[in-house]
């Protein structure tokens, strides 16, 4: 994503604004937005340029995906609270779709839904099951078998399919420059290249301190996602950063395009346990990745200059494409999602009220982040939100490091083990 030709002038003075909000990707800017056309004066901080994070980098599928799945869901929560939690990420999908309409969003949206991919007999059953209980429960989704794969062209690697039907795939960062340029209009006082260097909350009004200035406001909400416990030093107990990485090929040619068929050009991402995402963007070319994480000790930004994962998404590529071997990768990007143990985001306030948080998107924050956004505004403003509500629930705090990063290093090893298994089966032929 290339930053905006108008990149806005750093804090260089003591302010004041009812609302100040750290972070300018979904989550910020939607807050903002929501508030300003609430006639709150609000202050926006971004230390780089908005969307410069995992709002204006992330692999673009809008997906109702929650949790960890719906089985998991209905595991540890019941049937009732699952179907609460599929109808919220069934509404964050519709509230995104509601957001470009409002603010013109030009985004190269295409709603032509998403499929969880089986490439392994192994993924049968499973899919097929939280098809059915995802479907019980209000879901809208539909399984696809084989046959019906093939008849929708779909590249011979995706077996059969879990079909989400609301949502699809976009450009992220058309998206979230194009909510910059709303809250600018709105009258959104933005301050780009401002990172934060402390919060003083413990007491009203909060005052946020940069580098050359500082805000005291009212309230303040912090939508810094994966960097809060980097960039911030806050919730190390709640959310962890990891890194991950994405591809993008040249633009296929036409020839290309008919080897690998996907008229459709539905979204897929792999039922893998550390999935795999792809999916062909509007100029023509194969916008995949994530399956590979990192995690930096602490909570650190994990380095992402990494040739020789690199060299392992050019393998990746041709193992599951290898209709188009001359497919070429042209540029490798990424950037941090905010993890939580139970697969679920964040939308709460302190105490006193006037500090309120949004995050942790497990990776499916491009409709969660956008919804939280009007989630927050509504807590600053006082208002009941039913889906505030839903995601207040007990957590199992993540441990202090050395143990933070032995315990998600066990995660990383529990959810990868199946998929080398799966791996090592397509590898060999033995499906």
């Amino acid at each position: 994503m290339a930053e905006p030709s108008d990149v806005q002038q750093p804090l260089k003075e003591d302010i004041r604004a009812d609302v100040v909000v750290i972070g300018g990707g979904f989550t910020g800017l939607n807050a903002a937005l929501a508030l300003r056309e609430a006639g709150v004066d609000v202050v926006l901080l971004e230390m780089d340029f908005c969307g410069k994070g995992a709002s204006g980098r992330n692999a673009g599928h809008l997906t109702p995906t929650i949790g960890k799945d719906v089985p998991t869901l209905v595991q540890y929560f019941g049937k009732a609270r699952a179907a609460d939690y599929v109808r919220f990420g069934d509404h964050a999908v519709r509230h995104t779709e509601q957001v470009f309409a409002r603010y013109g969003v030009d985004c190269d949206y295409n709603p032509v839904g998403n499929i969880i991919a089986g490439v392994h007999p192994r993924h049968y059953e499973p899919l097929r099951r939280s098809a059915d209980l995802a479907a019980s429960i209000g879901a809208e989704v539909q399984f696809l078998d084989q046959d019906e794969m093939r008849a929708r062209k779909l590249p011979p690697v995706f077996r059969v399919g879990l079909l989400e039907r609301g949502g699809g795939h976009l450009h992220p960062g058309k998206y979230v420059l194009a909510l910059r340029r709303a809250a600018i209009a709105a009258g959104v006082r933005i301050f780009e290249n401002t990172p934060v260097t402390r919060i003083e909350d413990a007491a009203s009004p909060v005052r946020v301190v940069t580098s050359c200035g500082s805000v005291r406001a009212d309230k303040l909400i912090v939508a810094t996602n994966a960097y809060t416990p980097s960039t911030l030093g806050r919730l190390k107990s709640r959310v962890f950063p990891l890194r991950v990485t994405l591809f993008q090929t040249a633009p296929l040619t036409e020839a290309q395009l008919r080897a690998i068929g996907w008229s459709g050009r539905e979204g897929v991402y792999t039922a893998h346990e550390s999935l795999e995402s792809y999916r062909l963007s509007a100029d023509g070319r194969l916008i995949g990745g994530s399956k590979y994480v990192q995690y930096g000790y602490n909570g650190a930004l994990a380095n992402g200059d990494r040739p020789a994962l690199f060299a392992t998404y050019v393998d990746l590529l041709k193992a599951r494409f290898p209709q188009v071997p001359d497919l070429m990768i042209e540029r490798f990007w990424g950037g941090w999602i905010g993890m939580t143990l139970d697969f679920l985001p964040f939308s709460y306030g302190n105490a006193r009220g006037d500090v309120f948080y949004g995050l942790g998107y497990n990776g499916h924050g491009v409709a969660q982040a956008t919804l939280n956004g009007s989630m927050l505004a509504d807590q600053v403003l006082g208002r009941r939100n039913e889906y505030v509500e839903l995601l207040k629930r007990r957590v199992i705090p993540l441990p202090p490091e050395p143990l933070r990063w032995l315990a998600v290093q066990g995660l990383k090893w529990h959810f990868e083990r199946p998929d080398r298994a799966v791996d090592a089966d397509l590898r060999l032929g033995r499906v």
